[in-house]
């Protein structure tokens, strides 16, 4: 009690200290049962007073309406309605207006999307949360309502695909790395046989001068020799370098024809889809959307039609009934009689109705509401599987695609090649004619005065074009070397690259289940806390288990998270045993469903984004629990709107401010 009595204490505190900055001024018209209001709150619990059909609950929608709800009703005779609340400086607005039995909503509600505050911040007694956890509904599905799961699925799609880039390029490195040692053997090899090769040119040509010395050889003769025998040199180079570039094309051909060959083989693999089944697949998911939008208005009115009937219960039906029933005296009996048999009047045909019967009626609309909203839960399953389908056959559509161009473009490659094959094989035809030729006409010139001299030419000719080769080569794996470097040195990068990917990928897959474990934790610790201080008599324990079930989803077989509740009690011994949440007695359900909702409220951080939490409905928890469980949640949330009948509200702290008409 210490503990709320200070809180109490810090939310007047504040709301002295900060009035300007923190108050809060909301006027309504036409909302619920409200035909026109003004009223101002302070940070803090604010307590809604008053017996039935005093139009608390309808304020506390007006509220909802200009936060961004939709789950709120016009007044049963006006066709539009607003909501304006200056929040500090800030103001904010909404309107509401029939159009055709369906209400149009416009202005500028505090939310975008009000979607998480609708399950854990308005409290009503038609909140789903809280009805989810009196009828053993599913409470893994309401906690994960709000995440956006199919985005969750594209970025680890896409994080997937961005390792498995990093992956190959780390690949290729890892094949440059054992490439390495070689290179460099051979460039060592290489730069020892050009050291030889120069030498023995040197001394071949120290030779050649030597013996030119000794010669008496007409200088024209020896002229045209020389001459001869540099052409048949110039044609050696030549035919090497084109025999060079057969060898080159043709290696690029064999690699060519290999990968155009996996492509094909890949191409092959992949199903075909006729486009027929393209257009069918489009047309079940617009048919299945169009039937959850439909069964989404349908849910709509229904809750309406709810809502209405519980609030005529709670005690608006009085003003229905006072126009229903005509001014004459004669009906006066009457009248007492139906108030004495428990009778009311029909709002919708005017006549004698027995309270019990609307009950069921209720209770009937309520039972065909769930069935619709489970209804939706299956189509939005079926609509997810399709998508995905969908998405997995675009996806395979893209790949042949692609690979038939990257086919395509090789075949193209492949005959460029060809041609220019074909045209070096031509020119070493012609070449090796040429040199024939020339080699004829050598032999004619050559005499046994020179014959020893034209050999060493010829020789040196040779060294000289082996020469060129190998320096060539040389420079080839040089700067295959300084690329396979150049490459190496960016792999730390990449692994670095790798486990930011990995981590963000972990991230995004245990994201979920981050925040499934964190609800089963946030419930459990509340729960505890809160059975601690309420002190039911025989109620040990109630707390949620977090496990794994083989789950239908669509027409599939998937392993699911799934929340289970149990409850522990103890008898007078202090054993203990399992029960189960039936039960529970309706003030022990109510805390219950109230505590999840507190679980979701800060697993989604509600109390950043939404200022309100709001409550009603509550007279199943004796006063002096309740005012101990609204003293607890009021450390929660900035501001705490609770709407009590006068004899539950006497229990709560004096220093909580009050609202006895609106």
């Amino acid at each position: 009690m210490i503990k709320y009595l200070f809180i109490d204490l810090f939310w007047r505190y504040m709301a002295e200290s900060e009035i300007s900055e923190k108050s809060a001024t909301i006027r309504a018209r036409n909302i619920g049962g409200i035909t026109e209001t003004e009223l101002y709150l302070t940070p803090g619990v604010t307590v809604l007073t008053g017996r039935n059909a005093t139009n608390r609950t309808s304020f506390l929608q007006a509220i909802m309406a200009v936060m961004g709800s939709n789950n709120v009703s016009l007044k049963g005779d006006a066709d539009e309605g607003s909501v304006e609340i200056e929040l500090g400086e800030e103001t904010y607005q909404r309107t509401l207006r029939d159009t055709n039995g369906t209400i149009a909503f416009g202005g500028d509600p505090y939310l975008d999307e009000a979607t998480v505050a609708d399950l854990f911040a308005f409290l009503l007694e038609s909140n789903e949360t809280r009805r989810a956890v009196v009828r053993s509904e599913d409470l893994r599905e309401l906690i994960m309502r709000p995440i956006d799961t199919e985005e969750i699925r594209a970025t680890i799609d896409q994080l997937e695909r961005e390792r498995d880039s990093v992956d190959e390029q780390l690949e290729e490195l890892e094949g440059l790395k054992k490439e390495l040692p070689s290179l460099e053997q051979r460039k060592q090899q290489i730069e020892s046989e050009i050291e030889e090769k120069r030498e023995e040119l040197a001394n071949t040509e120290d030779e050649i001068v030597s013996m030119d010395a000794d010669v008496d050889q007409s200088r024209e003769e020896k002229r045209e020799l020389e001459s001869r025998l540099e052409d048949l040199g110039d044609l050696r180079t030549a035919i090497e370098s084109v025999r060079s570039d057969i060898d080159l094309q043709e290696e690029s051909l064999t690699s060519l024809r290999n990968e155009r060959a996996k492509l094909q083989e890949e191409l092959e693999e992949l199903p075909e889809t006729p486009m027929g089944e393209h257009a069918t697949l489009d047309q079940e998911i617009s048919r299945l959307r169009d039937r959850k939008q439909n069964l989404e208005v349908e849910v709509r009115d229904l809750q309406d039609v709810l809502q209405f009937n519980e609030d005529m219960l709670d005690g608006e039906e009085t003003k229905v009934s006072d126009a229903l029933v005509p001014d004459d005296d004669s009906f006066d009996n009457v009248t007492d009689q139906l108030v004495e048999d428990d009778e009311i009047i029909c709002w919708t045909c005017g006549s004698e109705v027995e309270r019990e019967r609307i009950e069921e009626t209720t209770e009937t609309i309520r039972s065909i509401c769930q069935d619709q909203i489970s209804e939706i839960s299956d189509v939005e399953d079926e609509l997810e599987e399709l998508r995905s389908e969908k998405r997995e056959r675009e996806k395979q559509q893209q790949r042949r695609e692609s690979l038939e161009r990257d086919i395509s473009n090789v075949e193209e490659e492949i005959e460029q090649r060809e041609s220019r094959l074909e045209s070096f094989r031509e020119q070493r035809d012609q070449l090796s004619g040429e040199i024939a030729t020339v080699e004829k006409e050598v032999d004619a010139l050559e005499s046994e005065n020179f014959s020893e001299n034209l050999e060493l030419h010829k020789e040196a000719n040779q060294l000289e074009f082996e020469l060129g080769q190998l320096e060539s080569e040389l420079d080839d794996v040089s700067d295959r070397i300084s690329t396979i470097e150049e490459r190496l040195a960016r792999e730390d990068e990449l692994k670095e690259r790798r486990n930011r990917i990995q981590d963000d990928l972990e991230d995004q897959r245990t994201r979920i289940e981050n925040i499934e474990r964190e609800a089963v934790e946030q419930f459990n610790s509340h729960m505890k806390e809160i059975l601690d201080i309420l002190e039911y008599a025989n109620l040990a324990r109630i707390w949620i288990e977090r496990v794994a079930k083989t789950v239908r989803d669509g027409r599939r077989t998937v392993e699911k998270s799934v929340f289970e509740l149990h409850v522990v009690r103890k008898t007078e011994s202090g054993a203990t045993y399992e029960d189960t949440i039936d039960h529970l007695s309706e003030s022990e359900r109510e805390i219950t469903g109230l505590t999840f909702a507190l679980a979701g409220y800060l697993v989604h951080d509600v109390h950043e984004t939404v200022p309100f939490m709001l409550l009603d409905s509550l007279e199943a928890i004796d006063a002096e629990r309740l005012s101990e469980f609204i003293s607890y949640l009021a450390g929660y949330a900035q501001y705490v709107v609770v709407a009590l009948l006068p004899e539950d509200a006497q229990a709560l702290p004096e220093t909580y401010s009050r609202v006895t008409e609106i």
